[in-house]
């Protein structure tokens, strides 16, 4: 399985215009992960971090400033979300054991996932949900938001398809989330982090090139939001043939960064005719970088910038390795997402989203 693109597209995963607005959590339990701990959950708002616990600190924590503002309403805010997280964590690693069993497995890595959240469109108010559980990687179950059923993926699931399906009062629940807390608390969260969510900024693009026979590189980084295009244009047109777009990537400090191939021959002819743009929505002016060897940093002649400008990525692409190792799950574009979550008529705030989990 490819668990670092698995992680790619989970931090990609985010709305595709400027005034749809994100709400989402990511559950993952492990067995026999070296070094990480064996329950994790960690939020995100607009594809931005905003809360993490995991069993070894065994602490809710607030991973943006604004995040705190919560506490003037709901004083008891980050203790609540600490006891959820402890219960939680009790039962995801119920639910490995119980799925080892129908898989016939003892020892080795194994790997349970959950993501679920909203969206909210701020313009025409309209909210929709989605859930999906994945095991080793793969998809497991999921819930149909249409018809308020569970969807089984594997001959394993269907226990936990037909146990789910039967608990009306939990599927209520569901519904209510999904129309009500999910999206207040989504609202609640934009305006309380509005100066960092709707800011713009700018990248700095370059272009790189290991050896002067490998593709020419566009990197763009340090750009917000992720509602971003590069491209690259040859005499004022698109072109798509011998190019190869790279994944969009995030930042140590919230931005993001990405990258387009093209594979051509730097030489005097070409230089000027191609071109690597770069578009932010939100910003008119696209952001222009002409091909011309002077600017490219290569290996050969200019190893101190090369290295300066894919420190960044280097370290990225480190964390994100790390962590897919325990952030596994199988991840599509909002139009075509499934939802879902479990009920709890004992609890009414959102922050209580995780203990709606049911033992598989």
């Amino acid at each position: 399985m490819n668990l670092f693109l698995f992680f790619l597209l989970v931090v990609q995963m985010h709305s595709v215009t400027p005034v749809i607005h994100t709400l989402q959590y990511f559950h993952t339990a492990s067995s026999q992960v070296p070094n990480f701990p064996e329950f994790v959950s960690v939020g995100y708002v607009d594809g931005v971090e905003i809360s993490y616990y995991d069993s070894n600190i065994r602490k809710a924590e607030s991973k943006q400033d604004w995040m705190n503002k919560i506490t003037a309403e709901e004083p008891k805010y980050w203790q609540r979300q600490t006891e959820i997280s402890v219960r939680n964590e009790i039962i995801y690693k119920h639910d490995l054991e119980v799925l080892k069993k129908r898989f016939n497995q003892t020892g080795g890595v194994h790997i349970v996932q959950r993501m679920y959240g909203c969206e909210w469109n701020d313009e025409t108010d309209e909210v929709r949900g989605w859930h999906q559980q994945g095991y080793d990687g793969e998809d497991f179950i999921s819930l149909d938001m249409k018809t308020w059923t569970f969807t089984a993926a594997k001959p394993q699931a269907f226990p936990t398809k037909l146990k789910w399906d039967q608990e009306q009062f939990r599927l209520d629940y569901t519904k209510h989330y999904y129309t009500e807390e999910c999206p207040s608390y989504l609202k609640k969260y934009v305006k309380n982090g509005k100066k960092v969510l709707m800011r713009t900024e700018l990248p700095e693009v370059f272009l790189l090139q290991k050896t002067p026979s490998s593709p020419v590189t566009c990197m763009a980084t340090g750009f917000y939001p992720d509602l971003a295009d590069l491209f690259w244009r040859k005499d004022g047109e698109q072109i798509f043939e011998d190019v190869e777009h790279g994944e969009l990537l995030p930042n140590h400090d919230g931005t993001f960064q990405m990258s387009v191939e093209l594979k051509v021959e730097v030489t005097a002819e070409v230089e000027g005719k191609y071109e690597c743009v770069f578009q932010l929505s939100g910003v008119k002016e696209d952001l222009v970088t002409k091909l011309e060897r002077r600017s490219i940093l290569s290996n050969a002649s200019h190893e101190d910038n090369w290295s300066v400008a894919l420190a960044a990525t280097a370290a990225v692409v480190a964390v994100a390795a790390v962590l897919a190792a325990i952030i596994i799950v199988m991840v599509r574009r909002h139009r075509n997402r499934q939802v879902a979550f479990q009920p709890n008529t004992q609890r009414s705030t959102e922050t209580e989203r995780t203990l709606s989990h049911r033992k598989t």
